[in-house]
């Protein structure tokens, strides 16, 4: 009597009930086709325009994610940190990237194809319930970034900015130290000028509520900008 064979695809081993759930080590136990890309600084991830046939997992650096305008404006959308996902209109069957991607620093990216992204969150439902874990938070941020822009001053726009960039909140409340970024790009990501920027910088500095000297320490006391009314 012939043994059936082996199914090609192991079991994945289920975290445990407060367990860190590690998405790299899941991707990789699913034989998920993918490939692991470094970037410098500046370097464009995509651009706006290219085919959208992948899905990103931001490992190690930092992302902005911008679009441009037909008159040549460009807005930055969003900025992401390790652990985030993007690109993920492939998912949507979206032809072409309806923005860049742009690494602010050295990063590193874990790039996953359309269809074995599709694979896996079918076969896989802890891995699909992170990722719709993931791309809720994201839509919650999105209302929460527009409301931020309609309602708040562009002062207390700028310190929920430099709040949600050193991930206040996510690992506890201590001090956060963040990579470079000029006070142009934090003028597109807040909707202001860099006139604006530099004065609220100086500001939040003079109070204590970030130490600036190139690179750039917040500390929690910068919180009650936004919790001020």
């Amino acid at each position: 009597m012939r043994r059936k064979r082996t199914a090609k695809r192991k079991l994945l081993v289920q975290p445990k009930q407060g367990e860190t759930f590690d998405v790299q080590a899941f991707l990789d136990s699913a034989g998920a086709a993918r490939r692991i890309v470094n970037y410098k600084r500046s370097d464009a991830i995509y651009s706006q325009g290219d085919p959208c046939v992948t899905v990103m997992y931001l490992q190690h650096g930092r992302v902005k994610l911008s679009v441009l305008s037909q008159a040549g404006k460009e807005a930055v959308v969003a900025v992401l940190g390790p652990g985030d996902f993007f690109g993920e209109g492939a998912l949507a069957d979206h032809s072409v990237r309806i923005g860049t991607a742009t690494a602010m620093m050295e990063s590193r990216v874990l790039i996953i194809e359309k269809h074995e992204m599709v694979r896996v969150l079918r076969e896989q439902p802890t891995f699909s319930k992170r990722f719709i874990e993931h791309m809720l938070a994201r839509n919650i941020r999105v209302e929460a970034d527009l409301v931020d822009q309609l309602f708040n001053s562009s002062e207390k726009r700028l310190a929920r900015t430099l709040l949600l960039l050193a991930r206040y909140g996510r690992e506890g409340g201590h001090d956060r130290v963040l990579p470079k970024i000029s006070q142009e790009t934090l003028a597109e990501i807040v909707g202001t000028t860099r006139s604006r920027i530099n004065f609220f910088m100086n500001k939040f500095k003079k109070l204590g509520f970030i130490d600036y000297n190139g690179d750039i320490t917040i500390h929690s006391s910068l919180a009650s900008v936004v919790l001020h009314e």
